[in-house]
Formats: C-alpha cells, structure tokens, sequence
C-alpha cells in the first residue's frame, strides 16, 4: 500500500486488515496512525528505494496512492517508480489516477477517453498513466473523482469552515464533479486488485455534481446552515481549472461487485 497513511491509503489499509490481508503500507511526509500494518517509511521519488522495498516484501498486490499536486517528481515520477518495481516484484499494481487528467471540455468521459489536462497536476497524473501502461500493461489504472468520508475529507472539512465563517471564496456551481465515498472506493480498489482485469477503470461516484451542490449537501446531512456557503461561477481570470468532469464508470462498474453510490445517496444519512 503506497501512500498509506493518506485519507484514502488509510481506508484501504484498514479494509484490506480487516478481511484478513497483511499490509505492508508506506508514509513519508506524515508519520503512520496506530493502524494494525507493517509501516514502512518511503520516498517514492528514489527509485532504487522503491525497488528495494518490493524486492525485499515480495507483495501479490501494489496500491499506489501516494500524489502532490504541486510536486512533479511525486506525482508522475514516483509513479513510474512504483510501477517499475511491481514489475520487478511480479506484482499486480493497481495506480490510481485522478479526473484532473481530463479539461472538462467533453460531455463525458469514458475509460477509453484519451486525457487533455489543463493544470500542472492533471499532467503529471496523465504522464504516471502513461508511464504506468508502458512499464506494467497488465496495470489497473483506476481514475477517480472528489473523495468523500464521513466529515474528515478535505472537502467536508472546507464546507465546514465556510458556514463557520474561517474560510473565504465561494464554492463553484459550474465546476461539476463525481465525488466517491471513501469506503467505496476503498473496497472497489481492493477488488480490483484482487480481480483479473487491466487497463484504464473509472471509479468514481454515480452522480455529478457542482461543487455548490456537494456543499448543500454535505451541509444537509450535518446541520450546517446553507445560506453561510457563498455559492458563484468560477472567475474568468486565474490559473486554468477543468470545468464539468464527469466521469462514466458504466463499463467498471459492470464489472463490480463494489456499488460505488452517488453523492446524493451517500450524503443522504445524517453521521452517527
């Protein structure tokens, strides 16, 4: 598990304990949770140390997480990095990828929709892809969206603090998404990763959404109070920024067993 001590890292590493696997789950910048896992400290930038690592654990299966957005050697080399030394392991690996390899200037996309990024980061994220397919074309390469939890995800986290009043700027109505619960993301991952297909899955949520509307609604479920969340277009000035994202998982979700629900849904049912 490489990137294990992340948002999404952690829920894959718990699920994967929980149904009986042993996990060896790398860290770098944040050191591991007390989470029952064999946590090894690793910088996937240092290709050798990558490799050294699968050498030495010799895993059926590498999940690879771990991004900066800012970073390019992280990003797109470590990932590179990482697919090289499954190869080298004779692991499967499934990479998982983001929807920021895409403009936003299609309708939809599909699995075989060839990405156009328009941001630094959803470059780096379709130069992995690219390396990944080259290095390792039995690869999953698993595409996913805005990852929701149950009011830890960044994203809950800034709705939060809008309607508290702590945080500036406007939550976008024309910047649409297909946010995923972290769980089920998580699960449809280690299914993939136990399963026989490769190539390109989408696996983000059943609904698109703005930005605004995943804000109401989160807000819904917690009480929060929906007129404190300033809501507007995206300014035309600034740096570049995809616009309607939307995801279709059709074909990878036919191929599930994991139902990866809707933001609508999943944000439907008050926290416990």
């Amino acid at each position: 598990m490489v990137g294990g001590s992340g948002f999404l890292g952690l829920r894959i590493t718990r699920q994967a304990r929980l149904a009986g696997h042993r996990v060896i789950a790398t860290w770098h910048a944040s050191a591991p949770p007390a989470v029952n896992a064999d946590w090894r400290r690793l910088d996937i930038r240092r290709r050798d140390d990558v490799t050294a690592l699968a050498r030495l654990a010799r895993p059926d299966a590498v999940i690879n997480v771990a991004y900066r957005k800012s970073d390019w050697a992280v990003t797109a080399d470590g990932g590179a990095h990482v697919a090289l030394a499954a190869a080298v392991a004779g692991a499967r690996l499934v990479h998982v990828s983001s929807d920021a390899v895409f403009s936003g200037a299609a309708p939809s996309y599909d699995e075989t929709s060839p990405p156009d990024p328009v941001t630094p980061y959803g470059a780096a994220k379709a130069a992995a892809e690219t390396a990944v397919k080259g290095i390792a074309p039995g690869a999953v390469i698993a595409r996913t969206s805005l990852i929701i939890g149950d009011g830890d995800s960044v994203h809950e986290c800034l709705v939060h603090s809008m309607a508290a009043g702590t945080a500036p700027g406007f939550l976008y109505t024309d910047e649409v998404r297909c946010p995923v619960h972290v769980a089920d993301l998580a699960a449809a991952l280690l299914e993939l990763a136990a399963g026989p297909h490769a190539g390109t899955c989408h696996v983000g949520g059943a609904d698109a959404v703005s930005r605004h509307e995943l804000g109401l609604l989160i807000a819904a479920r917690d009480g929060l109070d929906p007129s404190a969340l300033r809501a507007g277009p995206r300014p035309a000035t600034g740096p570049p920024r995809p616009l309607g994202v939307r995801l279709d998982g059709t074909r990878t979700q036919a191929r599930l067993a994991t139902r990866l629900r809707g933001a609508r849904e999943f944000l439907a049912t008050a926290r416990s």
